[in-house]
């Protein structure tokens, strides 16, 4: 696929569904800036199939913009629940395949740990009990995702906690956790992904992050 800039095109489809948040934005890209033209939020664990795509189509209608306008989609990867988590990557592809434009895949947690300053800890929840999480220095990852019992952690040597999962397991996480839940941020996600977009980097093969074996195992035949 070519770059999705050779015809002008300058808006990318944006979608998250690693966490009980179902996100979709229409972001645009303007030279070395990126603006937000149309987003949706739902906090429903149990309506990724559900609301993915009219938030999609709402997300566009709203930008005054069709599928003919969108450049390219970016989705995050989790690490997330393997339900949810693959809703958004499996719309990502198809509809970047219906479009034939191209899809780049970011971790779910550098959408809200590329927004940290310091020494952050992001984590999100991972039910079970767990959470996944990461370290960021000043808005980098240290390291790669994990999944684990709050209680559990290594000293991670962040000053701060946040996500999901910090907020719903603050007194297990031993270190100050922002109250409000953060959820990954779509603007943030695109420009993580905006150097291979402009390049007009190959499209990807989405590769979930679930950092666990689903619960379904084989029966053992012998």
């Amino acid at each position: 696929m070519t770059s999705p800039f050779d015809a002008g095109a300058r808006f990318v489809l944006a979608v998250d569904t690693a966490t009980s948040a179902v996100q979709a934005a229409v972001v645009e890209i303007d030279g070395d800036e990126l603006f937000l033209a149309s987003f949706r939020r739902l906090i429903d664990g149990r309506g990724h199939v559900e609301r993915l795509a009219p938030f999609i189509e709402e997300c566009l209608a709203e930008a005054g913009k069709t599928r003919a306008d969108i450049g390219a989609v970016v989705a995050g990867v989790g690490p997330g629940p393997f339900t949810g988590l693959r809703v958004g990557m499996v719309t990502a592809a198809a509809y970047a395949d219906g479009a034939g434009i191209p899809v780049y895949g970011v971790c779910s947690l550098d959408g809200i740990g590329g927004n940290t300053r310091g020494t952050a800890l992001v984590a999100t929840d991972a039910r079970r009990k767990e959470i996944y999480w990461a370290v960021y220095q000043n808005g980098e990852r240290v390291g790669e995702p994990q999944v684990g019992k709050p209680a559990e952690l290594p000293d991670t040597g962040a000053d701060y906690a946040l996500g999901e999962g910090a907020a719903k397991y603050a007194a297990e996480l031993k270190i100050p956790a922002e109250p409000d839940a953060v959820y990954p941020d779509p603007v943030k996600l695109v420009e993580l992904a905006a150097p291979r977009i402009r390049a007009g980097a190959p499209t990807e093969q989405l590769t979930p992050l679930y950092l666990r074996r689903p619960d379904a195992k084989p029966v053992d035949q012998r």
